[in-house]
């Protein structure tokens, strides 16, 4: 697995150059390109959610498009429509942003659940449905979606079937203050230097180490860990809604390229200790009424790791 790490860290300090302070999230983004999954990238304005976006499509060397989701987005605006043709009598299909191989869905919550649902087919299947055909999306094809969870008006929730599509969700923060005064001195230019940027990969690198991720071994002890914490979500009194069996996958996959992103040929319970709060973030839901006493899905994941990771230390050694 070395290879997979050595190409990462290439990968890694390309983006660093423009994303300072921020090395966990760009190494998350890679698990679930690694996986094949898609990110939405929950936080406040102004972090650096749509350069974090254009910085990986510049390092892969694939294409990149951003769709700026408004009210008025229609499905047709991202899928792509049928124009006519005078010269040649016949209508012809102008393919929308979705045909690329980095997607940037900027504020998503803004658009229309129309048009949010025209996304699903897209994140789980790779196609595309356009006036009765089926149209197959690039390869890689990688989706990272921002949203803005501090501002209500004129958004529209995305409904429970979407957020279990994202593999990952993941939040920037504020840079440390060291790395945000390197970032005001390194803007001081008429141009963002997100623009130097080159290619430092390629899509044939990126389909090869996807390829090699289903190599690392996952020992019986981290299956039954993921089981056992899925499965804990799905019980708890304090929620409304568990984790579905895409959670399970998450988990497991996670693992696997978060060990080979670390040079590591075997996953240990530990990579899906790091990775249950981004995997099931969004696919839990806390009572409103355990709301109201500040419970919240991030201290039931942390409450739920330490009861299962305790319950399976005392149970005796199974398979």
């Amino acid at each position: 697995m070395d290879e997979i790490g050595i190409w990462t860290e290439k990968i890694k300090a390309a983006v660093e150059r423009v994303i300072l302070g921020k090395g966990e999230v760009i190494e998350k983004l890679l698990v679930a390109l690694l996986c094949r999954g898609h990110v939405l990238l929950e936080d406040v304005p102004g972090v650096g959610k749509t350069i974090l976006a254009r910085a990986m499509s510049l390092c892969l060397g694939g294409e990149f498009r951003r769709v700026q989701c408004t009210a008025d987005l229609l499905p047709a605006d991202v899928l792509g429509v049928s124009i006519y043709n005078q010269r040649s009598g016949q209508f012809d299909f102008r393919q929308g942003p979705i045909m690329t191989n980095v997607l940037l869905v900027d504020e998503i919550n803004r658009a229309t659940p129309r048009t949010q649902s025209a996304l699903l087919e897209a994140m789980e299947e790779r196609t595309i449905s356009v006036e009765g055909r089926s149209l197959p999306l690039p390869d890689p094809f990688f989706i990272l979606a921002t949203e803005n969870p501090v501002e209500f008006e004129g958004t529209f929730p995305l409904p429970e079937a979407q957020k279990d599509r994202f593999f990952l969700c993941l939040s920037m923060g504020y840079p440390p203050e060291a790395a945000e005064m390197e970032l005001m001195v390194a803007q001081r230019r008429l141009t963002h230097p997100v623009s130097d940027l080159v290619a430092v990969t390629d899509t044939a690198s990126v389909l090869a180490m996807q390829r090699r991720i289903l190599e690392v071994e996952v020992s019986a002890e981290v299956e039954d860990f993921i089981l056992a914490l899925v499965a804990s979500t799905r019980g708890d009194a304090r929620l409304a809604l568990g984790a579905s069996p895409r959670a399970s996958l998450a988990l497991y996959k996670g693992s696997q390229a978060l060990a080979a992103v670390r040079g590591r040929s075997r996953a240990s319970v530990e990579d899906v200790r790091e990775l249950a709060v981004p995997v099931l973030l969004k696919r839990i839901q806390v009572r409103s009424e355990q709301l109201l006493k500040g419970t919240t899905e991030r201290s039931v994941i942390a409450q739920l790791l330490e009861q299962v990771g305790g319950r399976l230390a005392a149970a005796p050694a199974g398979r």
